[in-house]
């Protein structure tokens, strides 16, 4: 089945974690083994090969340019100069992977179009189409920035990342918008772009729904009726978004789906995780919504983590062809398959891009 992947750092992990991503999978293990400055390495479960095996027509495709002050315990980098920096380094290497054909960005609808009956002829020979979104907004230096951003095929801003923000504070913190994360808002929603929900503060979240009358959607996240914690979304907000015509992105990050999971001490083999856990998350909004059409799937994978971080039964980016399967025992129709693995995707992308 054709799938939409809504969260993917594969920029970040081209440059980053100096991973080939144009290379097989198992190249891309191979060229690690024995390595551990990073966790996850020889653990990757995704590259462009491996996505295209796995029938991913489309993802949402990161930009990711942290920074941090003098004490805050996040990471990321010193400035937000550097910051900006590193998401251009990012954005020349998806261009490079154009001019490979291995990628092709979609930035208005006619793109999505063209590339929706492409990927109907199949995917072999077909480029992987990705939408351009910044996750974390600390490397805008000003709100020109956004703009010129904007101009290169920009088309999704999530504010917040981990920890304080220049323009909201992330995973970990409370609280409201910054005062330019308001203005930050407002441009956004001037030049048309999405906005990503994904790591807000549940203030945050709240002001951001109130002030932003865009697109909206969330990324990567899960349920926090299923895994406590704030980095989860609370079943009022999943309303919220899905009176927004909002679809939420159900994630693999296995502290997102298990609840007992503590960061470097539990394994997939101790907790007995499997991929059914994100069938859970998928049927919770569904259920929670009445509907089909506010899920889907937005996996992270490689995000930081590899295997040892995702449920025991997955072992590449490949597997999430499962997720369809486990939604048919369920008893999900067919439309409502179609709809979760690609199509809510599509329908709320081609709404928040531009006609030409």
């Amino acid at each position: 089945m054709l799938l939409f992947d809504a969260h993917l750092d594969l920029s970040l992990n081209a440059l980053s974690w100096n991973r080939d991503l144009s290379e097989p999978l198992h190249e891309v293990r191979e060229r690690e083994a024995g390595l551990s400055d990073l966790k996850g390495r020889g653990c990757g479960t995704v590259s462009l090969p491996e996505m295209r095996r796995a029938g991913i027509g489309f993802c949402i495709a990161t930009q990711i340019g942290h920074s941090v002050s003098k004490h805050s315990p996040a990471y990321g980098w010193n400035s937000p100069e550097q910051a900006w920096a590193q998401t251009q380094g990012q954005l020349a290497w998806y261009r490079t992977m154009e001019d490979r054909g291995l990628m092709s960005q979609i930035r208005c609808r006619e793109e999505l179009d063209v590339h929706v009956a492409r990927c109907s002829d199949g995917l072999e020979g077909t480029p992987l189409g990705y939408v351009l979104s910044l996750e974390g907004a600390d490397s805008l230096l000003t709100l020109d920035n956004l703009e010129r951003a904007y101009a290169y095929g920009l088309r999704a801003v999530g504010p917040a990342h981990y920890g304080p923000g220049r323009y909201a504070p992330g995973t970990g913190e409370k609280g409201p918008l910054e005062p330019r994360g308001r203005e930050l808002l407002r441009e956004m929603e001037r030049l048309g772009m999405a906005l990503d929900v994904t790591h807000l503060t549940d203030e945050g979240f709240d002001e951001a729904m109130e002030l932003f009358g865009g697109t909206v959607w969330a990324s990567h996240s899960n349920c926090r009726a299923l895994v406590p914690g704030q980095r989860q979304l609370n079943d009022s907000q999943i309303k919220s978004l899905a009176d927004r015509n909002a679809v939420i992105g159900v994630a693999l990050d296995a502290w997102m789906l298990y609840p007992n999971w503590t960061r470097g001490e539990t394994t997939p083999e101790s907790s007995g995780l499997l991929l059914e856990s994100v069938v859970e998350h998928i049927d919770h909004v569904c259920q929670l919504t009445g509907d089909f059409c506010y899920s889907g799937i937005g996996s992270d994978l490689d995000g930081g983590f590899g295997t040892e971080q995702t449920p025991k039964d997955l072992d590449t980016i490949y597997d999430l062809q499962r997720v369809a399967t486990m939604l048919d025992e369920r008893g999900y129709s067919r439309e409502a398959i179609e709809g979760i693995m690609h199509g809510n995707w599509l329908r709320i992308v081609r709404e928040a891009l531009p006609v030409s």
